[in-house]
């Protein structure tokens, strides 16, 4: 029977981070997933490391918003009607979260963690030999009409203030400049310019993979539904036989609430699904930065196998039937702005983003045990959060002092 120092259950982006940094400290580890690395939620997203992104997505309160998802049949919002009884108790928190003095404490608590971000990825990517995979230069988000447009930029100026976020005010002329394959109807962009892309994260996934190995970290194959205590420690099994562990990290993301209710826990966790489809570019048709057109929801983003197109939030049950009709509402809007050819996947992707309804992740130790870390809940920022909660898992299950308060990230927050 195998024997490690930490089982880290879950080998998304997150799970990759936090045993690629207990694995740096000198312990023994074993990363465990049913699938590859990499191969679930953390396969598909908007390849986005978020510096400027210290308000977590909230739920809307003006009436105009919740009037337009109320009918179901918009590109950003969309959900699954059987779903909301049991999503209700849920939603209803989240929207108290949100509320807007709510969520600008939730912002200041947030912005300790994405204000490491970029610094923290930046580290791991240089260590795993990925700096082909990144790309320095930001993203925008584009406008279609002068009223959001002004909005946004008088945002944008308080936002640098209170938070120290870089950005560009971009005109329809300059934007025009910046990306002239655009369609010439937008109002202007804020040109956010701190984030750094990932132009396939599968394949940063698969390079921190690959340097936690060379560490002498170990993946193995396995259900983290087989875990149960043994002694002081865990034991599970995998494809390559037992496997015993002094402790363990839950970063299961979606899933992680499916294993954490069985040990006792009852965290308040939902998903937010999404989809995404590959395109070729027209011609010789360019895209030189990812661009979130604001007022329709939906994002387009340049990716090694061809422009991405992101959709917004799908509220269901994590394990529904796929609905991407977001994709299919989104899709004819954004031929318009930018000239895509034909589709490049044979079905949409689809990934659930694991939610909580105060719009923080779950980051600590299990209040009912001390050998047990969680690490999930990260929502839309997994990707961009990783690198941070890897470093902050590792250093205080190692007992260093951590480069974060993790007080405001526990579990006990919701409750024993």
């Amino acid at each position: 029977m195998a024997r490690k120092d930490f089982a880290v259950l879950g080998a998304g982006i997150v799970g990759l981070c936090v045993a690629l940094h207990l694995q740096k400290r000198g312990r023994s580890v074993a990363l465990v997933d049913r699938r590859g690395a990499s191969e679930e939620t953390s396969f598909g997203n908007a390849g986005l490391i978020q510096r400027e992104g210290v308000f977590p997505y909230g739920f809307p309160h003006d009436f105009g918003a919740l009037a337009r998802y109320a009918v179901n049949r918009t590109v950003d919002a969309h959900y699954h009607p059987s779903a909301l009884p049991g999503l209700a108790p849920f939603l209803w928190q989240y929207w108290r979260h949100s509320r807007p003095a709510r969520h600008a404490e939730v912002a200041h608590v947030y912005a300790k963690l994405i204000e490491h971000c970029v610094s923290e990825h930046e580290a791991l990517v240089a260590e795993s030999g990925a700096e082909d995979l990144v790309v320095r230069g930001g993203w925008m988000k584009v406008y279609r009409s002068a009223r959001e447009r002004d909005l946004r930029f008088a945002e944008a100026e308080r936002w640098k203030t209170e938070f120290g976020i870089e950005h560009r005010k971009l005109d329809a002329r300059a934007l025009q400049e910046e990306e002239p394959f655009l369609a010439p109807v937008l109002a202007g962009a804020l040109h956010w310019t701190q984030p750094i892309r990932v132009l396939d994260p599968h394949a940063l996934g698969q390079a921190y993979l690959k340097r936690f190995e060379a560490l002498g970290g170990e993946f193995l194959q396995g259900n983290a539904a087989t875990l149960d205590a043994a002694g002081d420690g865990w034991k599970l099994r995998t494809a390559s036989g037992a496997l015993e562990a002094g402790a363990v990290v839950v970063a299961l993301g979606p899933w992680s609430d499916v294993l954490t209710r069985g040990l006792g826990y009852r965290l308040p966790l939902a998903v937010k699904r999404g989809y995404h489809m590959h395109y070729r570019p027209a011609g010789e048709a360019k895209l030189n930065h990812p661009i979130l057109d604001t007022e329709r929801g939906y994002f387009l983003g340049p990716m090694r196998r061809g422009i991405r197109l992101t959709t917004g939030a799908e509220f269901a049950l994590r394990d529904a039937i796929r609905t991407p009709v977001q994709l299919g509402r989104a899709e004819p809007i954004a031929r318009e702005l930018f000239p895509l050819a034909e589709r490049l996947d044979v079905e949409p992707w689809m990934g659930a983003r694991p939610c909580t309804p105060d719009m923080l992740p779950v980051i600590g130790r299990a209040p009912q045990h001390a050998n047990l870390w969680f690490a999930f809940g990260h929502a839309h920022h997994g990707l961009t959060l990783a690198a941070v909660t890897g470093r902050l898992v590792a250093e205080m299950a190692t007992g260093e002092p951590p480069f974060v308060d993790p007080l405001p990230y526990a579990a006990e927050r919701f409750g024993p």
